[in-house]
């Protein structure tokens, strides 16, 4: 039976992910940085780990209790919509330490053991943000492009190893905590200049009635990318993703 570790468990995409790939008969390394039980269903083929993706003895930890894995999912991450001007330098620090560093740091942990077996996956979930440009979230998804950026090339170097890396881009999913947590670090609505923007663009992420992306969406793509070698680099998951895709 197949094993895969996927960080970013506690809800979302990461949660949804978990269950997917244990109700289809893989045993499932869980982890999060305050591990729940509750959240997942009890089986004999799921192990929840402690896990922070910015600290390297947090990951030594987690990837030694996995121990011999199949695939690594790279969900942990969080957003924060705030101008760029107005980006504190230890907001912008902390987005790139956990998006990208961490997502890094978790892949080059287990790079070594795929590469002496000569097979594994690694799935990288970033964001369709990086498709286009949108107000309020140029360094989360500035972020987010850097591991599209060194994914691509990573999946050059490991292929002729027997590795595959693929991205999965997910769209807006307003039904997660992603956009509640993210709004936690909105900063400049009363600014003069980028008050009436931030307002604005509220309001559209709030009122829009256009196609989202759901939880399944972004498990069944990376169920896709883990599974399907035939994948392509790059998956949208999610209705809103796949139109930004094909644009």
């Amino acid at each position: 039976m197949s094993t895969v570790l996927i960080t970013g468990c506690s809800s979302g995409f990461g949660l949804e992910t978990a269950r997917l790939f244990l109700a289809r008969g893989w045993h499932v390394v869980a982890t999060m940085r305050t591990p729940r039980a509750d959240v997942l269903p009890a089986s004999d083929h799921l192990r929840i780990v402690s896990l922070d993706v910015t600290d390297p003895d947090s990951i030594a930890s987690a990837v030694e209790q996995a121990g011999p894995i199949d695939a690594l999912v790279n969900n942990a991450g969080f957003g924060a919509p705030v101008p760029v001007e107005l980006t504190p330098t230890d907001m912008a620090r902390a987005l790139f330490d956990t998006n990208t560093f961490g997502t890094l740091a978790m892949t080059q942990a287990v790079l070594p053991q795929f590469r002496e077996r000569g097979a594994g996956v690694v799935v990288n979930v970033t964001s369709s943000v990086t498709l286009r440009p949108l107000p309020l979230v140029g360094v989360y998804s500035a972020s987010k492009a850097a591991v599209n950026a060194f994914t691509e090339s990573l999946a050059m170097e490991v292929e002729p190893l027997g590795v595959r890396v693929r991205l999965v881009l997910p769209g807006r999913s307003p039904e997660t905590r992603f956009g509640d947590n993210a709004f936690v670090h909105l900063r400049g609505l009363d600014h003069p200049a980028y008050g009436p923007l931030i307002e604005r663009v509220l309001g559209e992420f709030r009122n829009s009635n256009g196609p989202v992306t759901h939880a399944p969406d972004v498990a069944e793509a990376i169920w896709r990318a883990v599974t399907d070698p035939t994948a392509p680099m790059r998956i949208a998951a999610g209705a809103d993703a796949e139109e930004w895709m094909a644009a």
